[in-house]
């Protein structure tokens, strides 16, 4: 239990530090070098300013220098990241020493899939380099598995890439009007994290998300049919569903399928 929390905690730290590099990433801005600045007057911040969550609360969503309202979406990325974080441990309940490289492979994904997520929620595009790292960073963890069964499964792995041709499909098409190479290459992402079957799940999922939240906003006048909405929050939403409770939906859904 207490390494849950402590997940948690550290999850809610990474998230603070994954808001600085949403940030810095539209401003073509080093994350690494740099201490951490207000956006609206640049004052630089101290510590007692970056509390996840904690100084949000104290300062009353205000910036201590300039009283500028500071934007929701910091403790949310950083409460969502906690929780992710925290997620990812239970899912590895008992924890052991060998199940390490699991854990922190999903922390490294779960932190990829927020940065994506708000990314393209916000500016309607998902960054290269968090999808070609994402890529890597799932290809080389699908080698190390090999490694320790013993048995390189390039079937399972030619399954998980197949879905994405669809997307590209799409892209090719629509001339990138329905959807763009980003979302092509998350579709990659996707497929060597998830797994084939995981990720049929999670596609069927995202349209069904998609389709339905594009209607209310069609219905209620926020957006048009000409309107471009991003795709990739419901993907990231969709994935994450899927990966906890994939196999559970699977099996429920053919559960039906033989009454």
């Amino acid at each position: 239990m207490l390494f849950l929390v402590i997940s948690f905690l550290f999850g809610l730290i990474t998230g603070s530090f994954l808001s600085c590099v949403i940030y810095r990433l539209r401003k073509k801005e080093s994350f690494i070098k740099g201490r951490s600045y207000c956006p609206n007057c640049k004052h630089i911040l101290s510590w007692k300013d970056l509390i996840p969550v904690v100084s949000f609360i104290l300062l009353k969503g205000k910036c201590r220098y300039c009283q500028k309202k500071i934007s929701l979406e910091y403790p949310l990325i950083e409460l969502s990241s906690g929780f992710l974080f925290f997620l990812a441990a239970l899912s590895l309940e008992p924890l052991t020493p060998d199940k390490a490289p699991t854990l922190f492979y999903l922390w490294l994904i779960f932190s990829l899939f927020l940065v994506i997520f708000v990314f393209d929620l916000k500016y309607l595009l998902i960054p290269d380099s968090v999808l070609n790292l994402g890529i890597a960073i799932s290809l080389i963890f699908f080698f190390f598995q090999s490694l320790k069964k013993g048995n390189f499964d390039f079937y399972s792995l030619l399954l998980s890439l197949l879905p994405s041709l669809f997307f590209l499909c799409l892209v090719l098409i629509s001339k990138e009007s329905w959807m763009g190479f980003g979302d092509f290459k998350l579709s990659i992402f996707l497929g060597l994290f998830l797994g084939w079957r995981k990720l049929l799940v999670s596609l069927f999922l995202s349209f069904f998300f998609g389709a339905g939240v594009g209607l209310i906003l069609i219905f209620l006048k926020k957006k048009t049919l000409q309107s471009k909405i991003p795709f990739a929050p419901f993907l990231i939403f969709s994935s994450i569903l899927a990966f906890f409770f994939g196999e559970n939906l699977l099996d429920w859904y053919f559960s039906l399928l033989v009454k």
